[in-house]
C-alpha cells in the first residue's frame, strides 16, 4: 500500500486521502509519486504502524489506555522483529483489536477493519501473529 506523510504533523497519509483532498484520480497520483521517486532517486518512506494507531483510534472512539496497550504491544513487535514486511496499517489494526481485547472494549474486528481500511481476515491474521509471537 503507497503511503504518503504529512510533513508537518508526520501524519501519514495513502493515496485514497490525497486523491479526496487534491481532487485528482488515485491512478495520476500514484503515476506521479512513483516518477518522482524514481527521478530523484528517494527512498520510499516506510510508514510506522505506531503512528497509525491515533488515526484508526480516533476515528472510532477508542480508549487513550487502550490505546497506550496497542502502541506498546507493537514497540515489542519490533523489538522481537515481528513486524518487519507487514501492512503497517494492518499491523497497527490488530495492535488496537489485541488491546480491546484485553482492555475489555467493545469494538469488533469489523469495527477497526473498517476505521482502518483493511479487511477483517488481515486483522485475525496479524493478530494471531502478535499474540502467539509476544505470547500475549
Amino acid at each position: 500500500m503507497n503511503q504518503l506523510t504529512d510533513r508537518d504533523t508526520e501524519t501519514p497519509r495513502n493515496l485514497k486521502d490525497v486523491e479526496q483532498a487534491a481532487n485528482i484520480k488515485r491512478k495520476d497520483i500514484a503515476r506521479c509519486y512513483r516518477l518522482l521517486i524514481k527521478e530523484l532517486d528517494l527512498k520510499m518512506p516506510v510508514t510506522d504502524s505506531i503512528q497509525c494507531v491515533a488515526r484508526i483510534a480516533s476515528r472510532i472512539g477508542i480508549a487513550e489506555k487502550t490505546k497506550r496497550y496497542a502502541v506498546n504491544v507493537l514497540k515489542q513487535a519490533q523489538e522481537n522483529e515481528v513486524s518487519a514486511g507487514k501492512d503497517p496499517m494492518g499491523l497497527a489494526a490488530a495492535a488496537l483489536y489485541l488491546s480491546c481485547v484485553k482492555n475489555g472494549e467493545d469494538k469488533t474486528q469489523r469495527d477497526i477493519a473498517e476505521a482502518a481500511n483493511v479487511t477483517e481476515v488481515t486483522i485475525r491474521n496479524r493478530y494471531k501473529g502478535l499474540r502467539d509471537s509476544l505470547d500475549l
